[in-house]
């Protein structure tokens, strides 16, 4: 077993356990302070709820008097405050208290809605996450980041808010759409590139079995396993450092200031993590042409990702199908979240496992980059 504790400064600890299957997911929440006596709502989208629902819900109804369940539609599209408000009125009309407890039973959109919920109904009740996706279980469980997006901007409405804990199975890779499992290999090379060089190498060293979901089976568990394991590491340690994002934690935005602008476009045409695969070749051609990157480092990077990987490196069906222009999606990139003072905060890369925070890339720099990725 792997498990990992993540310390938050004033806030606590919470425990990230790798398992794999569920079988002691009763114990670990059961186990959590205060539990006796307590509700749970288990929080998922419909897909997921078809898939693992009953089984967590048999689980966790012995050791709950009252095991609820809330199921929203699959889809970005319903990470919203209506949504929000849905779960509210199941909540009150369950009668759940402060010291009651969400489950999130999902991917990210299920982990940052449940969060956000749990961030503000009652002015902050527990949560925990138990993510369903890869992307999920190296990203966005871990860290407290919780959100909805409001009226097609990503994320624009949100709440810092721990979970209690974080149960990541790896069994679910084996039901994982390969779609999603690529959304995940975005967001795990770039913790390699921000970060960690030799995890990188160890990527590109193991691509033949990490590429694609259907590896995961008896024989190279262990290898998916250490793959999560180094990534939430990662993250761990960022987070750490800094749990509000106001410093390093920005770093692990790599790719994901033009990589948000092609997501509000490509809607279905691209996943979250392909989406942050071309936003990351586009940081890393602005990394090379400013000199931060060789040549050599920069066609590395665009190999691993696109031959290696199988992720996007261009989005140019945004351009050529859409009709979506560059000076476009540079403005839409005005309207992310991480704008500070009106400038947007680009992450680059100066060598491979080491990122920067850079405030004074120009307009004309984002604009080049995305032709770069429009091509």
């Amino acid at each position: 077993m792997n498990d990992l504790t993540i310390q938050i400064k004033n806030r606590g600890s919470y425990p990230i356990l790798l398992r794999n299957d569920f079988s002691d997911l009763g114990t670990a929440v059961a186990s959590l302070p205060d539990m006796q006596g307590r509700k749970i709502c288990i929080v998922s989208d419909s897909k997921v709820a078809s898939l693992y629902l009953d089984t967590i819900s048999n689980m966790l109804s012995a050791y709950f008097d009252t095991v609820t369940s809330f199921v929203f539609p699959e889809g970005e599209e319903n990470k919203t405050l209506q949504t929000v408000q849905d779960l509210y009125q199941h909540l009150i009309l369950k009668g759940f208290e402060r010291r009651d407890i969400l489950a999130a039973l999902g991917g990210g959109v299920t982990g940052d809605l449940t969060g956000f919920t749990a961030a503000t109904y009652l002015r902050g009740i527990r949560f925990i996450q138990i993510p369903t996706s890869l992307l999920a279980q190296v990203d966005s469980s871990i860290g407290g980041k919780t959100g909805v997006d409001f009226r097609g901007f990503k994320n624009m409405v949100g709440a810092f808010h721990h979970p209690v804990l974080v149960y990541s199975c790896s069994a679910v890779f084996e039901s994982l759409h390969p779609w999603d499992y690529c959304s995940g290999m975005g967001e795990i090379i770039k913790h390699g590139l921000i970060r960690d060089a030799e995890y990188y190498k160890w990527l590109k060293e193991n691509s033949s079995i990490l590429q694609h979901a259907t590896s995961y089976k008896p024989g190279n568990t262990e290898l998916h396993t250490e793959m999560v394991l180094r990534s939430d590491k990662i993250k761990q340690a960022i987070v750490e450092n800094d749990p509000e994002e106001k410093g390093e934690r920005a770093i692990l935005n790599f790719g994901h200031t033009i990589g948000h602008a092609i997501e509000k476009y490509a809607y279905e045409s691209l996943s979250h993590g392909m989406c942050v695969s071309v936003g990351m070749k586009a940081a890393a051609w602005i990394s090379k042409e400013r000199g931060m990157l060789s040549q050599e480092e920069y066609d590395d990077i665009c190999h691993t990702l696109y031959h290696l990987y199988k992720l996007p490196v261009s989005a140019c069906f945004v351009n050529t199908v859409m009709g979506i222009s560059a000076e476009e999606i540079l403005q839409t990139t005005k309207s992310d979240k991480k704008m500070e003072k009106g400038h947007v905060k680009m992450i680059l890369l100066d060598r491979i496992g080491h990122a920067v925070i850079c405030h004074d890339v120009s307009d004309k720099e984002i604009l080049a980059a995305i032709k770069e990725i429009l091509e």
